[in-house]
């Protein structure tokens, strides 16, 4: 087994005037530049589950960065405060893009990444950002999105996203329907882009969190945890970033 030794920092970084908090997870046992993997939380904001995808992603050998969506490092307590937060960020998809873009470079700003290879991964409102971010054709080699909304705010020119895109989409999804499924197919082909779509059985919106059922019978949203998604859709992340990295 190689040493490793899980190195972690909060940042702060600039989206316009507004200070935002990000969270830097890396191998420090590993001297050769590696790929950057942005992460972009759920509604909730950047809590403990997100930090913990980071760290897992630093076990992999990636250098991981989730960033702040909503400003000062945010975290929704209930529902009503993640809607108005996540409101906020689709409302104004101007400056939304602008926090995207500020996340990824300073990914790329980070010493140990090699800046021609970058993914981003999303969970929910975070899988609809990634997926914005391959869609305005940001320089990523790959994206992937877990539980995420597949509604578009941009439609991409033919041949103009750059990034490989994974869609892992619970049947079950009560928030994000087939039809969004169906509609987010027909956009793809028609932008000639290179995407799969994993689709699980059984699997609520949010299968991927543990905390699913926690929130589900709390708030009573339609959520739920499943192991087995869990553990294929990150499977099908990893074998994505090995083909591609």
């Amino acid at each position: 087994v190689t040493a490793m030794n899980i190195l972690t920092n909060r940042i702060e970084y600039a989206v316009g005037d507004a200070s935002h908090q990000g969270y830097l997870a890396y191998d420090d046992e590993i001297t050769a530049a590696r790929p950057g993997v942005v992460i972009v939380h759920e509604w909730w904001g950047l809590n403990d589950y997100i930090v913990r995808r980071a760290h897992m992603l630093a076990e992999l050998g990636y250098v991981a960065l989730a960033i702040d969506m909503y400003g000062g490092g945010q975290i929704a307590s209930d529902p009503g405060q993640a809607g108005e937060l996540m409101n906020g960020v689709l409302n104004d998809m101007e400056t939304g893009t602008a926090a995207l873009r500020a996340g990824h470079e300073l990914l790329l700003d980070q010493a140990g990444v090699d800046p021609a290879r970058s993914a981003a991964i999303g969970y929910c409102f975070g899988g609809a950002m990634v997926l914005h971010m391959a869609r305005i054709g940001m320089p990523l080699t790959a994206v992937a999105s877990f539980h995420g909304a597949l509604g578009s705010f941009h439609t991409a020119d033919p041949g103009s996203i750059q990034a490989k895109i994974l869609v892992c989409h619970g049947a079950a999804d009560s928030m994000v329907s087939m039809d969004d499924l169906e509609g987010f197919r027909r956009e793809m082909d028609a932008a000639q882009a290179d995407y799969e779509v994993l689709l699980l059985d059984g699997a609520k919106h949010g299968f991927s969190n543990p905390e699913a059922d926690v929130n589900a019978e709390k708030y009573g949203i339609d959520l739920g945890y499943q192991q087995q998604a869990d553990e294929k859709s990150w499977a099908a992340m990893q074998g994505l970033f090995e083909r591609v990295f």
